[in-house]
């Protein structure tokens, strides 16, 4: 059934609201009616009269000298929305199609304490993996790519507390079990934003992970693909990304602007 005039109009009030909103939350300072107006190509007086409501419900706060800036009513409504999120839920449809488009198992993991957890896992269908990649499985975080992620997010000195807690134990001879093989691997994490896991944990599987972050730019969880060494493709490395991103962005995750 077509739409009503009335729905028209109501639909596009708020498509044009919604620009209004992108524009104001990728300018970190108040942005005047005349920026919010060529930004959007709305007219003047419809941009003003659609900031006029949205100031009415706490959604922008009009400032001097005449300009805008998004309201204290989104935090509220933020803090909500995080109370409720299940990190899990947000993830698997995004981990469902990466595994559906490289026929590899695909893993959400999350840090607690010295270990990466996998809390969620779609299978690949082949055995390959072993217990330690099961969802609820446990590994020491220098380990796996997942873990090397949280690793990286911290600076030297955690790292150094890490190894000492720890003694950087290994499994295979692959593992990294010398405190600077361990911080080289992490520069070149922080530099790519990319983990890999070359047979560290066990003898001939790789994997590759992507962070996972939240509204406040923090590495919530790791996303990684693993396959057997014979099966392995750095081609994968653009999908990975992409979908790590499309999570965070659920998450509230706005990537810096470039400066």
């Amino acid at each position: 059934m077509a739409a009503l005039p009335a729905e028209k109009g109501s639909i596009q009030v708020i498509e044009r609201m919604m620009s209004l909103l992108e524009v104001l939350a990728d300018n970190p300072e108040p942005a005047s009616l005349k920026l919010l107006s060529g930004s959007t190509g709305l007219h003047p007086s419809t941009a003003h009269r659609i900031l006029a409501a949205m100031t009415s419900a706490s959604l922008v706060e009009r400032q001097e000298p005449g300009t805008y800036a998004l309201g204290i009513r989104w935090l509220e409504l933020g803090n909500l929305v995080k109370s409720r999120i299940n990190i899990r839920q947000v993830a698997l449809p995004a981990m469902q199609r990466l595994h559906e488009a490289i026929g590899e198992a695909v893993n959400l993991g999350i840090r607690h304490e010295d270990e990466i957890i996998y809390a969620e896992r779609t299978s690949s269908g082949r055995a390959l993996l072993r217990v330690v990649y099961l969802v609820g499985g446990r590994a020491p975080l220098h380990l796996t790519s997942l873990g090397k992620l949280f690793l990286a997010a911290g600076n030297n000195a955690e790292v150094r507390a890490y190894a000492k807690r720890t003694g950087l134990p290994g499994k295979t001879p692959h593992s990294l079990t010398r405190l600077d093989a361990l911080e080289k691997e992490l520069d070149k994490i922080r530099r790519h934003d990319l983990a890999y896991d070359n047979e560290e944990a066990e003898i001939g599987l790789r994997c590759i992970a992507a962070p996972i972050r939240n509204d406040e730019g923090q590495t919530l969880a790791g996303l990684s693909v693993s396959a057997p060494t014979d099966r392995h493709n750095p081609d994968w490395i653009g999908q990975i990304k992409a979908t790590a991103d499309e999570i965070s962005q659920a998450l509230g995750y706005r990537k810096p602007r470039a400066k």
